[in-house]
């Protein structure tokens, strides 16, 4: 029995970077082995087992045979027979495809030092093509490395390009292509991620809402980058400066999918996608599972985002309408996370990305005094049933006008 570890360990240790979770490969064992010493087995197609101490995994030597469509269609084959370059043949990329033994010595038959030190993603071997998680994959490691310097490798790109167009991403189950997408919005630059599945032609298999603003032009005026889904993209890489948060990130992908709803007749103007963005978001968060924390942001930064952009001229009721809608009486960190939203719309836009956005704290300010007003109050004065709503909406809207007459923002 040798036992070597794996894939992204070795390789994040060689780009010095955290090591956080450590897999190991077992050559030349059998499940009974591993169980005698302790090993607790958790996997059902293959054996994986979990170290009784650790808690890392331990995966037998194995390799997979293509039976059928699909990333699910596959025929595992492990045993003590399976050597370690076997194992490591069938990774998706080469930088993944290092292995140390325990004395730390590099194992790498496929180039992954070179591709490391070229900062490239290239494929192991043509077997890459049998998967098409991996399109989706790749473009996260593109995401996750950007701002290391990494690209893709032309041949891989190509490949992707084919396998995007074989049709057999659409064989992909709508959780794992929402589990992919989270993970890449969590990257230093969730952008590339889209860039790339674009890049490639898999954005209209995955993501149709967010191709369609692709070649819809914006006033030049408000928007010198002029393409609705540049614009978007720069959106969605100012929200990962500003916040860490997923929920944020996606609403900042979500709030101009409206656009791709306005009448051509209409071109350059979208007056109304905020409210036509709605319908198109609710869509795709159905299909793909997406949770209710972050579906909610995002019809909340949709519909309301030229609104806050435009405080200054919207009324009292109208800003009162904003202020309930968002339900931050309640929620009030979630409002402030549609305002990041909102700054990020401002922000990306080309010669923009250092812009203040003065109304995020306007608002905060506002909903600082109107959190003042209490219920009890109310109560107390004798207001019984829907006259306290209403006495509570009178009393808000006279702060509001009183705050905006002392400030005229």
């Amino acid at each position: 029995m040798q036992i070597y570890l794996v894939g992204g360990a070795v390789r994040d240790k060689r780009l010095g970077l955290a090591v956080n979770d450590r897999d190991y490969v077992v050559v030349g064992a059998t499940a009974e082995q591993m169980k005698a010493q302790g090993f607790n087995q958790v996997g059902k197609s293959f054996p994986v087992f979990l170290h009784p101490d650790t808690g890392d995994e331990y995966a037998l030597a194995r390799t997979e045979r293509k039976t059928g469509s699909g990333y699910t269609g596959f025929q595992c084959e492990f045993g003590p027979e399976i050597s370690l370059e076997t194992d490591l043949q069938r990774r998706d990329l080469t930088i993944n495809a290092m292995a140390e033994d325990k004395n730390g010595r590099l194992i790498d038959p496929y180039g992954g030092l070179i591709d490391l030190e070229l900062r490239q993603l290239r494929h192991v071997s043509s077997a890459f093509s049998e998967d098409p998680l991996r399109v989706l994959r790749v473009a996260r490691f593109a995401a996750r490395f950007a701002h290391l310097g990494f690209r893709i490798a032309d041949e891989t790109l190509l490949l992707m390009s084919q396998m995007a167009g074989s049709g057999e991403l659409t064989s992909l189950t709508s959780e794992r292509v929402y589990q992919e997408m989270e993970k890449a919005l969590t990257s230093d630059s969730p952008q590339v991620f889209f860039e790339v599945l674009r890049q490639c032609g898999a954005l209209a298999v995955i993501l149709p809402e967010l191709d369609a603003l692709f070649g819809i032009p914006a006033p030049v005026y408000w928007h010198p980058e002029i393409d609705s889904g540049v614009h978007t993209l720069m959106v969605l890489e100012q929200a990962a400066r500003l916040s860490h948060c997923s929920e944020v990130r996606f609403a900042a992908l979500c709030h101009d999918l409206g656009k791709a709803a306005t009448p051509k007749s209409n071109w350059p103007s979208h007056r109304g996608h905020d409210l036509l963005g709605g319908a198109i978001i609710d869509k795709l968060c159905e299909r793909l599972t997406v949770p209710n924390n972050s579906r909610h942001l995002a019809l909340l930064a949709c519909r309301w985002h030229i609104i806050i952009h435009k405080q200054a001229e919207q009324s009292d009721e109208q800003l009162l309408m904003m202020f309930d809608s968002c339900d931050v009486w309640r929620k009030p960190a979630r409002f402030s996370q549609i305002l990041s939203v909102c700054q990020a719309d401002i922000r990306g836009r080309l010669h923009h990305t250092e812009d203040d956005y003065p109304q995020a704290q306007i608002l905060m300010d506002m909903f600082s005094e109107l959190r003042q007003i209490q219920v009890q109050p109310i109560v107390q004065a004798g207001f019984k049933g829907s006259a306290i709503r209403e006495q509570l909406r009178a009393q808000r809207l006279q702060c509001l006008a009183k705050l905006r007459a002392q400030h005229p923002y």
